[in-house]
């Protein structure tokens, strides 16, 4: 038999790990690598119309695929329109899909994987499948499939990462709730009387948030890089606006003539994952109580 105090001590069975998480990212240079990152793209993003020194879609006729200049710090495209604004821009809709997609994927995919793994039998078999048959297409596949059937746009192109996203968190999350389920302060909560939704959102889901936390930091990166493979097919966002996958789509014509229309969206890319994975590195590590030492 369970002893009464655990019945009272299993309504706040985890540890506050706020502070210690904050401290350990600030203590690994990873970890600050990819906070800075992406802290600059933000401040970039929401500050484009002030920091932005041109127009994205203003054209100029007479500076067609200029090079680097005091005017135009990272040269022109085919139309004219400076490089650097349309990379500055470029950041609302890499972030903005980042942001939606990743949290329908995690909101969707949570709900699911709680009910799954807590339920358990043909509930979690009937789900578990359904996630199977999505993960066993493409990802890129069955986002084109999607944007294809809804047509092309930002909202549709969230919608349809987002969907790609769930089967990963779903299967996460249950897999986290068979394992937690079991354990001594979750029967407690069972014994003591408290009702299925009770032990899942205080009992189970606060035990495996970091998990999820840190599969969602490395799920928007992967969904950044869908967005820009949407764009560069043309089914993402529609020209004139401007996102990194459609500037790489115009450099590709004029890789050997100018290349430097295609390093900068390149670089920022490469720059916006490299920092959403170093951060999913150090909260992973930072969230792990065997790697934080205590």
């Amino acid at each position: 038999m369970i002893a009464a105090s655990t019945v009272r001590t299993a309504s706040r069975p985890y540890p506050r790990v706020a502070l210690p998480t904050l401290r350990g990212l600030l203590r690994t240079g990873p970890g600050v690598f990819g906070l800075g990152c992406i802290g600059l793209m933000c401040v970039v993003a929401v500050a484009a119309p002030g920091v932005a020194p041109y127009d994205p879609a203003q054209q100029e006729v007479r500076r067609l695929l200029e090079g680097p200049s005091a005017a135009h710090l990272l040269g022109t495209d085919d139309l004219g329109r400076d490089t650097l604004s349309r990379l500055i821009y470029g950041a609302q809709p890499a972030l903005a899909v980042g942001m939606i997609a990743t949290g329908l994927a995690l909101l969707v995919g949570t709900a699911l994987g709680l009910v799954a793994g807590y339920r358990r039998g043909l509930v979690d078999a009937t789900l578990m499948r359904m996630m199977d048959g999505l993960l066993a297409v493409p990802t890129l596949v069955l986002a084109l499939a999607i944007t294809s059937a809804l047509g092309p746009g930002l909202v549709n192109a969230m919608l349809a990462i987002g969907v790609t996203g769930i089967p990963g968190f779903a299967r996460l999350v249950r897999g986290q709730t068979v394992a937690t389920r079991t354990l001594e302060y979750v029967y407690a909560a069972y014994l003591s009387g408290a009702s299925p939704a009770r032990i899942v959102l205080r009992h189970i889901l606060p035990n495996i948030v970091s998990a999820i936390i840190v599969q969602a930091s490395l799920s928007m990166a992967m969904d950044i890089l869908a967005e820009a493979g949407l764009s560069f097919l043309g089914l993402g966002v529609q020209p004139p606006a401007p996102t990194w996958g459609s500037m790489v789509t115009t450099a590709r014509g004029f890789l050997q003539r100018d290349p430097w229309l295609m390093l900068a969206p390149g670089a920022a890319l490469c720059l916006l994952v490299l920092g959403l994975n170093l951060l999913g590195d150090a909260l992973r590590d930072a969230l792990d109580p065997r790697l934080r030492g205590s």
